[in-house]
């Protein structure tokens, strides 16, 4: 991904503008990270990512970085609570919450932050255009600008084989997603991930547009795709974790005014 002190180097030191924050105290970003989880959950259930008990995210816990917090099996994404969440152990053991863990959600993310030590968010969730897309087989192409975000940047997992269930499974999803932000899972959906809850909340929801105008594009006619010199330079401005937090800011600032009960 681009570097985030690149792109800091940029940003004007005379105007206000919301950064992520950092803590001294675990607790404390404990705390952060259980509300963006929650607000994250809230948002996903708005925009009708919910398939049923299918979908989840997850948040590494910064003290124990091989536990992560993750929302309630069988709780609508849409009535979740900070005090809702559950804690997930590397064994898959709720060690603390009172609802048990979705075996798809322990099976996947498990295995995907075991991978990426620097990951602290991972999101899957049965979108519509995602799973249109997976249904394809395709991966997304640099045919709009904010799509550029994903260029050479996501990966496929070119298999399908049931309910995700085990970990071998799970190692192998991880492996599909590599060094990148988001993946592809062949006739099941997608999955991103991120340094913060709110980047990899973010690339869910614009990799998910993104699923949705290539289909519109591809169905009415010859797409002009962006030039490949082009696509990464833009992948370079936009494409890294800061400007996903960034561009989620306005999604949290809406749902926690709306649905302060979220912090309960």
């Amino acid at each position: 991904m681009p570097d985030d002190e690149e792109f800091l180097a940029k940003l004007p030191t005379d105007l206000v503008l919301r950064l992520p924050p950092s803590f001294d105290d675990a607790g404390d970003e404990r705390r952060h990270r259980k509300e963006r989880l929650a607000a994250a959950l809230r948002i996903f259930g708005r925009f009708g990512f919910e398939e049923g008990v299918a979908g989840h995210i997850t948040a590494r816990d910064p003290e124990r970085p091989d536990h992560f917090w993750v929302n309630p099996f069988g709780v609508s994404f849409k009535h979740v609570r900070v005090s809702d969440l559950i804690l997930v152990n590397h064994e898959g053991k709720v060690v603390e919450g009172r609802y048990p863990v979705n075996e798809a959600a322990f099976a996947i993310h498990s295995q995907v932050h075991r991978a990426r030590p620097g990951v602290v968010a991972a999101a899957h969730s049965h979108s519509t255009y995602g799973r249109a897309i997976a249904a394809l087989g395709q991966r997304l192409e640099p045919i709009t600008q904010d799509v550029c975000a994903f260029y050479q940047d996501h990966g496929l997992f070119d298999d399908y084989t049931g309910v995700v269930t085990d970990l071998e499974e799970g190692e192998r999803v991880a492996a599909a997603l590599g060094g990148h932000k988001a993946v592809i899972l062949r006739n099941h959906g997608l999955l991103t991930v991120g340094d913060t809850v709110d980047a990899a909340a973010w690339w869910f929801i614009t990799m998910e547009r993104s699923c949705q105008v290539q289909l519109l594009a591809k169905a009415a006619g010859q797409v002009v795709p962006i030039e490949h010199g082009n696509a990464v330079l833009t992948h370079g401005q936009i494409g890294n974790d800061l400007v996903g937090w960034i561009n989620y800011q306005p999604l949290y600032d809406q749902i926690t005014r709306e649905q302060p009960d979220l912090f309960d």
